[in-house]
């Protein structure tokens, strides 16, 4: 019996192409549209996938009505491979599978500064050919996937640690402390000599429970901690801009983004402090040369762009 079991192959590793096909499946989001890029047909490329994972005995893409959605498991692989894939390409003389022209660049980023500042200065180069595929999402996860290779560039909230990706400041972004004019009518002159605790009967708007951007202001405005809960949280700071606007209570946001709001008196600042709260933006990418010339042409455009911002 112990002899038989000396002949028992070991498994074998993955074929590169299957490793190929799922990278191209990784990093753009769709079985039918790593077939485009990979010149396969759709039913190889998700026999390839299928056959890959049989090999691995794991789950690597959970089918949804458009495209794919990476697993735990293929977030796994992707970072494993991702960058000797690449390197192996690119010492073929072939480029990497986002070095062809025409390839779409992938950006990610906060869902509020990508849709109302972001898109709108790409869109010449979106007129001019480029393609975009944008993703939204919190900074830690976005620079997880960037490091396994999803996306070509992300926006950040803060600056990654480390050395396995590098960053350049995209912009500064000023908070301010927000409310609709019916309710400061009632608090602010009253936030002028009572500080905060004139906000306490105020319902506070924000984008999650544990009040990041407001606890920030508190502590860096007042100097204290703020202890009131969230009346309503929207995991969107427009949805927060539009309940806020609409009179559900106050909150806090950073300035480009209720910035016409403020204009037109549709929302009113509680409190300008001369030393207002800012938070710097990065932009992200992985160490070395990006191979995709789009990729380069979107940097450098939102660099530009960020100067006047």
């Amino acid at each position: 019996m112990g002899h038989r079991d000396l002949d028992v192959p070991a498994p074998q590793a993955p074929d590169l192409n299957l490793l190929r096909t799922f990278l191209a499946v990784y990093r753009s989001g769709s079985f039918t549209a790593a077939a485009g890029l990979l010149g396969l047909s759709q039913p190889t490329v998700t026999t390839q996938i299928r056959s890959l994972e049989r090999q691995l005995e794991r789950e690597l893409f959970q089918r949804l009505p458009r495209g794919v959605e990476p697993t735990s498991a293929a977030h796994e692989v992707a970072t494993r491979v991702a960058g000797p894939l690449d390197a192996l390409a690119s010492a073929a003389g072939h480029g990497t599978a986002r070095g062809a022209p025409g390839v779409p660049v992938h950006l990610a980023g906060p869902a509020e500064l990508l849709c109302t500042r972001v898109l709108p200065a790409l869109a010449p180069l979106a007129a001019d050919g480029v393609r975009l595929r944008v993703t939204t999402g919190l900074t830690g996860p976005l620079l997880e996937e960037l490091r396994a290779g999803r996306h070509d560039l992300v926006i950040a909230t803060f600056r990654p640690r480390g050395r396995t990706l590098t960053a350049v400041p995209l912009m500064d972004e000023e908070f301010v402390l927000v409310a609709a004019p019916s309710w400061a009518d009632r608090v602010k002159e009253r936030l002028a000599v009572d500080g905060p605790a004139a906000l306490h009967a105020v319902p506070l708007i924000t984008y999650a429970e544990d009040l990041p951007i407001a606890r920030r202001y508190w502590r860096h405005v007042f100097g204290a901690r703020l202890s009131c809960p969230a009346a309503v949280t929207v995991p969107d700071l427009r949805g927060v801009l539009a309940a806020v606007t609409a009179g559900a209570g106050f909150t806090v946001l950073p300035r480009y983004l209720c910035a016409g709001e403020l204009a037109s008196g549709a929302l009113v600042p509680l409190h300008e402090p001369d030393d207002p709260p800012i938070n710097t933006g990065y932009l992200v990418q992985r160490p070395g040369k990006i191979e995709n010339p789009d990729a380069v042409r979107v940097r450098d455009r939102l660099l530009e762009a960020g100067r006047g911002w």
